[in-house]
């Protein structure tokens, strides 16, 4: 402080015993109103005011916390108080580590904009910024911490980070390991010895990380557990670090026991709500099996679905595990609470600043007045999702009392209109670009109209689409689009104007079905140095199409754009011959299973595996531009789309791709987290496709890479970058693409 109390005292003692005061005065306060101070004296204008009241008073506005200097003077019977105010910290920056990262400066920094400046302020978030740091196994890092005072008197804050360096686990024993392997251990733990290559995709690069430290014991013991050792004993792990290197050898003491058998399965019900004997179909562990701890917990989550199903929303289930040591057997114990049955009281939307309330309420399968269901709970969760109108979906349950409760959808909007874009290079081909507009719930009503115009070097498409998943609110859909489109290739385009108009179906909360009618008219044209009389144009003869398609489709994933949870199955039939000359059967079936792996690795991975077949069969003709072609995003990427297909020697020697009659195609991928912040996963894949006339395997290729997975401000976007397999001369790759608006 600029004046000290103790000079205080004394300037006081000199010219002040005990004075009537006859005003106060405050100089240079901000943060607290001249009311609020006076209210925070101990005496008023008029009152005989000592030494001790007024360094009391002036102690008391110190504590605040707003003030680097308070002094008081006195004049004539005036009291004034002067304030020199702490700065305010008006910008804080981060260099060297984690910069411009808002959730790094929320979490760790924790120094808002407008701050008071403090030295234990900015000591506190230094030391957590160290703490940070080290959780992700770095040692030895500084932190300096630079103060700049702006022209408008505030202060600019950066915390200077000089990363420490990372551990890296060289050794990694286990003692006392008989019945198990410890090499798999590997997948539980987080902290793994260094492999070779451990920068390599599917090596072990053996940095610490401190933070999963204190848990990887605890992992080992519960897959002990899994094996039915329930007594065994895994000490923390002794750490032996080299500073000098910033190497590490690390082992476990473990204590395995031996692994215990189910003696008996007991099932006990505060209240008897479900049968014994459908609670005990629901059970996988058997008596004289070995015990698993994760077969026992998911047991007791089955078993708590079932009754929360019945209305039982705030059921319990407790497990328990009566062990025999002498001879390593386990009475397996659920012991069941019930409680009330719950109905749901009201349910609360929230979040959905665009679209209608019924949109959202029209996908829930509890309602108000109904009873509480978890199985219905989740669905609802899921079927919001699928919409793909939300960014994020949570349901929260809020008690009211034993009997009821409420449902607060809270909803994160997405953005549904977009420009849709799409294209790719090709070694061929070059670039091609398209664009459209679409917007999958327009004016938040959950109609879907799309309007696109595609100009590319090999297309041509002109569309209006316009469809509603639900009718009136019902389970029926209906859907109508009318479009031009001319597909160019080698020396021939093909130029089609259609119609469809369909109605569909939903029969259950995943299956729905669907039915329509299309039309089309489609004629060919040659380039001008094309000799039509010496080219056979058999297969190029200007042809009509009328058709009924009929279809079903089972889908039960959770998010429309990036489903981590479910699969979809979908099949079709396309028959045409209806008064015009195609006249074939053509099947369409289509499979995606989706599975999130974060429950398993720790992290937001998801596992995709995609499959397609399509089979024309001729009932009388079938144009070539009716047929299946092969390559390019949704088949075999690395190759041009439509690229891959049987070819012919016309009477001019020309090689044509006339397309197959049986195609079938699948694709493994691995999508992973980038940057979460922006929306951005990378991704890995593997296609292989298969496509042929009388046998599917004429016409054999593959491709693998990589990709861009990004949820931009204007839809989803996916880059991909291929690399064709089994290649062979004539085919025509295709090294890049790129699509907007579409499901990953």
């Amino acid at each position: 402080m600029k004046h000290f109390f103790l000079l205080l005292f004394f300037l006081f003692t000199t010219t002040l015993s005990a004075q009537i005061i006859k005003e106060i005065k405050y100089d240079g306060m901000v943060h607290i109103s001249e009311s609020v101070a006076l209210r925070m004296l101990s005496f008023d204008e008029g009152d005989d005011v000592d030494v001790k009241m007024v360094d009391d008073a002036i102690k008391k506005y110190f504590k605040q916390g707003y003030f680097n200097d308070i002094w008081a003077e006195i004049d004539d019977g005036v009291l004034t108080f002067y304030f020199k105010e702490k700065a305010i910290i008006s910008k804080v920056e981060l260099s060297g580590w984690k910069e411009n990262d808002e959730d790094v400066m929320d979490s760790v920094i924790q120094i808002k904009k407008g701050t008071l400046y403090d030295e234990k302020i900015l000591e506190d978030a230094k030391k957590r910024i160290i703490e940070a740091i080290s959780q992700e196994g770095k040692i030895d890092s500084v932190v300096e911490i630079q103060t700049d005072y702006l022209e408008n008197g505030s202060i600019k804050v950066t915390f200077v980070v000089n990363e420490g360096e990372e551990i890296l686990i060289e050794k990694l024993d286990y003692v006392g390991v008989y019945g198990l392997d410890s090499d798999d251990f590997n997948s539980v733990i987080a902290n793994k010895e260094h492999e070779f290559m451990g920068w390599f995709w599917g090596q072990n690069d053996g940095k610490m990380s401190l933070k999963d430290l204190q848990y990887d014991n605890l992992r080992i013991r519960d897959y002990y557990m899994q094996y039915g050792y329930l007594d065994a004993k895994v000490n923390e792990p002794f750490v032996r670090v080299n500073f000098n290197h910033y190497t590490a050898d690390m082992s476990y003491q473990i204590d395995e026991g031996k692994p215990y058998t189910i003696k008996k399965v007991t099932l006990y019900q505060t209240k008897n709500v479900i049968a014994e004997p459908l609670l005990r179909e629901m059970i996988s562990l058997q008596k004289g099996d070995v015990f698993n701890i994760k077969s026992f917990r998911t047991d007791s989550e089955k078993i708590k679905t079932l009754i929360a199903d019945k209305g039982y929303a705030f059921v319990q289930v407790v497990p328990d595990l009566k062990k025999n040591k002498k001879d390593h057997t386990v009475e397996v114990v659920f012991k069941i609470t019930p409680g009330d049955k719950v109905k749901i009281r009201n349910v609360v939307i929230s979040g959905n600043n665009r679209t209608l309330d019924r949109i959202v309420r029209r996908e829930l399968f509890l309602g108000p007045g109904d009873m509480y269901s978890l199985t219905d709970l989740k669905d609802s969760r899921n079927a919001i999702g699928r919409l793909g109108f939300f960014d994020g979906t949570t349901i929260e349950e809020k008690r009211i009392n034993n009997k009821t409760m409420d449902l607060i959808v809270k909803l994160k909007e997405a953005p549904t209109g977009n420009v849709q874009l799409g294209g790719g290079y090709g070694s061929y081909g070059g670039i091609l670009v398209s664009i459209g507009v679409n917007d999958r719930n327009l004016w938040g009503s959950g109609i879907n109209v799309g309007v696109k115009a595609e100009k590319s070097q090999t297309t041509q498409n002109y569309s209006f689409n316009i469809s509603n998943t639900r009718l009136n609110d019902s389970d029926f859909s209906g859907n109508f689009s009318i479009y031009h489109s001319v597909y160019k290739y080698n020396d021939y385009s093909v130029s089609s104007d259609g119609i469809n108009i369909g109605v569909g179906h939903r029969f259950s909360r995943y299956i729905t079905g669907y039915i329509g009618y299309g039309y089309s008219g489609n004629s060919y044209n040659f380039d001008s140095t094309i000799d039509l009389n010496t080219t056979d144009t058999f297969y190029f003869e200007d042809y009509t199409k009328s058709g009924i398609t009929v279809s079903a489709k089972w889908d039960n994933t959770d998010d429309y754009y990036l489903p981590r949870v479910g699969f979809d199955f979908s099949q079709s039939f396309e028959k045409t011959g209806i008064g015009a000359d195609a006249d074939y059967l053509k099947s369409r079936t289509t499979f995606g299973k989706y599975q999130g792996l974060e429950p398993y690795i720790g992290f937001d991975a998801i596992f995709r595996y995609k499959a397609r077949l399509n089979i024309v069969v001729d009932n009388g003709y079938i144009p070539l531009a009716e047929k299946f072609y092969m390559g390019g995003i949704g088949s075999v990427r690395g190759y041009q789309s439509y690229s891959l297909s049987p070819t012919i020697i016309d009477d001019s020697g020309v090689i044509r791709r006339v397309g197959g009659e049986k195609t079938f195609s699948n694709s493994l991928e691995l999508s992973m987290p980038l940057i979460p912040k922006a929306k951005m996963r990378v991704v890995t894949f593997v296609d292989w496709g298969f496509i042929g006339d009388k046998d599917i395997t004429e016409i054999s290729r593959g491709g693998y890479g990589a990709g861009i997975e990004w949820f931009s401000p204007v839809g989803p976007i996916q880059l991909m970058f291929a690399a064709p397999l089994n290649q062979q001369t004539g085919d025509k790759t295709s090294s890049f693409e790129f699509t907007m608006g579409q499901r990953f």
